[in-house]
């Protein structure tokens, strides 16, 4: 059987049948699917949950100074980890690595309950961020894993859901605990969630049993300490840069030279290594590179939405914390559906085309926003933001399912983490670059202002706009029309790295993706299968 565009719809028979039946009747696969969806939720909801107590947490503990780095620990160690236990999954298995990864986000989640000061509390996030990192990898894995290619926008819908629902229900809850609770509690939750998630791990997922390789697997330690430390610098110097010193300081240039080098030491590790974490070939195929660039490209605009739309509604629009977050969270109503109903037009056009499409769209939507009137109605970004999450659900999704669908069982963990890396990393560029473009135009707009002694970093402005008695009226109006100038700039650099997105699927993308037929239970040796990367 084929679809159109040249993508074969895989032989979904061939693949229901060499899954074991504990997976693949609905009954057997259905804990299976609440265990994926509760480990989803662990580290979804881990971020939006926090943020909302960070008040509490820094009146108990102190350490104001520092306290953005219960977040930044976290994302670096989800991020730096990827490619290590997404090659541990393709070697020992996704249920090791799996329970592996609950247990030490649970743990990290005890500890940072019993922290006794922020110091404690940022070492125990960066525990659970190792946890989250096999969560996140692994759940996508096992998700492909289970469903044949037709199936698999089910599975990846129901995700997306648990990261909608977990957006929105995060800062309630948080909140909740924190205000009438202890802030100790938003942590002490994960406990029951991830008790029952990892329950039905051991319990109902049953992985087929594998070949005995001829050699004993060798872990590219080696290589793994490697990608740890250069990703470890890196996001360093891009989340504090800015912020902790100046983008041009000794901090600065010497983290970011530090990690150029130990990138080097990587490759060369890396081409050395019998069983690399990171394989060249993710990199030489065509659809994995492509697609791992048009990820880390929408992780790079996912940042405007995500980091400066709350700013611009509460500073702009004059809203409170929480309306500021609806018009945020419309954007996750309308993502999984999107993506739930992508099946529909990538089975008739292909993956590559329906990708454009919801980037494209994606672009215009992006670039709409700087059009927006001053100040606006609430309904007016709420409004694109429902546009854009549809928009990007029509992209995503089909990447994922078409890339996952382009290599065997041994080389899906490995895949699906690179895709997951690229992504992150994105963010995490896209957060340091947009921060500074926002924060340059803002001190540019300042100059000329009414009043002097005006703060040029968009935190400080925002934390004054809070205050009626800061300035007068017609301050807080060039105030306000600075911060919107800012937040305009940095949509139209989100719309920028739309484009790149698509330019990387346009140069580089097959125009069919090369569907394999595997059964994704018949483990081979990672490479052994020969494909070609080109249309067919």
């Amino acid at each position: 059987m084929s679809g159109t565009d040249g993508e074969s719809d895989a032989n979904t028979d061939g693949e229901r049948s060499a899954v074991p039946p504990a997976l693949t009747t609905p009954r057997g696969r259905r804990p299976v699917v609440a265990a994926l969806m509760l480990g989803m939720a662990l580290a979804a909801i881990d971020g939006t949950i926090v943020s909302t107590a960070v008040p509490q947490i820094v009146g108990d503990l102190g350490g104001l100074a520092v306290f953005s780095w219960l977040f930044s620990g976290y994302l670096l160690a989800v991020t730096v980890t990827l490619p290590l236990y997404g090659k541990l999954s393709d070697t020992f298995g996704r249920k090791p690595v799996l329970i592996a990864g609950i247990i030490l986000f649970l743990v990290g989640s005890v500890l940072c309950a019993a922290a006794w000061n922020m110091a404690a509390l940022i070492a125990f996030r960066i525990v659970q961020g190792l946890g989250g990192g096999a969560l996140q990898g692994t759940v996508q894995t096992i998700a492909a894993d289970l469903y044949p290619l037709k199936e698999r926008p089910r599975i990846q819908a129901k995700l997306s859901t648990v990261w909608a629902t977990s957006a929105v229900a995060g800062p309630v809850v948080g909140g909740l605990l924190a205000g009438y609770a202890d802030w100790r509690w938003i942590f002490l939750i994960n406990l029951p969630v991830g008790a029952v998630a990892l329950w039905l791990v051991v319990r109902h997922l049953h992985e087929p049993s594998r070949p005995r390789p001829a050699a004993r697997p060798r872990v590219d330690w080696a290589g793994a300490l490697a990608v740890f430390a250069t990703g470890s610098l890196l996001l360093t110097a891009l989340v504090q840069g800015g912020v902790a010193w100046p983008w041009l300081s000794a901090p600065s240039l010497g983290l970011f030279g530090a990690s150029a080098v130990l990138a080097a030491l990587t490759v060369v590790i890396e081409r050395r290594a019998a069983e690399p974490i990171i394989p060249g070939w993710v990199w030489r195929r065509r659809t994995i590179a492509s697609v791992n660039l048009a990820l880390g490209a929408m992780g790079l605009l996912m940042v405007a939405p995500t980091v400066f739309l709350p700013t611009y509604a509460q500073s702009v629009l004059g809203l409170g914390p929480i309306a500021a977050g609806f018009v945020l969270s419309v954007m996750t109503l309308s993502w999984p559906v999107s993506a739930a109903l992508s099946d529909r037009v990538y089975n008739r056009i292909g993956f590559r085309r329906t990708a454009m499409i919801g980037m494209s769209a994606a672009l215009l939507v992006l670039l709409a926003f700087p059009l927006l009137p001053y100040p606006g109605e609430p309904w007016h970004p709420a409004l694109l933001m429902l546009l854009l999450g549809a928009a990007l659900g029509l992209f995503q999704l089909p990447l994922i399912v078409g890339v996952q669908s382009t290599v065997g069982w041994a080389e899906r963990g490995t895949t699906t983490a690179s895709v997951l890396f690229c992504r992150q990393v994105g963010q995490s560029i896209g957060a340091a670059v947009f921060g500074a473009v926002a924060n340059g135009v803002l001190a540019a707009r300042l100059l000329d202002a009414p009043v002097d002694g005006l703060p040029g970093d968009l935190d400080a402005v925002t934390r004054a706009l809070e205050d009626p008695g800061a300035f007068s009226a017609a301050a807080t109006d060039h105030v306000r029309r600075a911060v919107d100038a800012a937040v305009d700039y940095v949509y139209i650099g989100a719309a920028g790295a739309a484009a790149l997105a698509l330019l990387a699927l346009i140069t580089l993308a097959p125009r069919r993706f090369p569907i394999i037929t595997e059964p994704p239970t018949a483990p081979r040796a990672a490479g052994e299968a020969a494909r070609q990367d080109t249309p067919s």
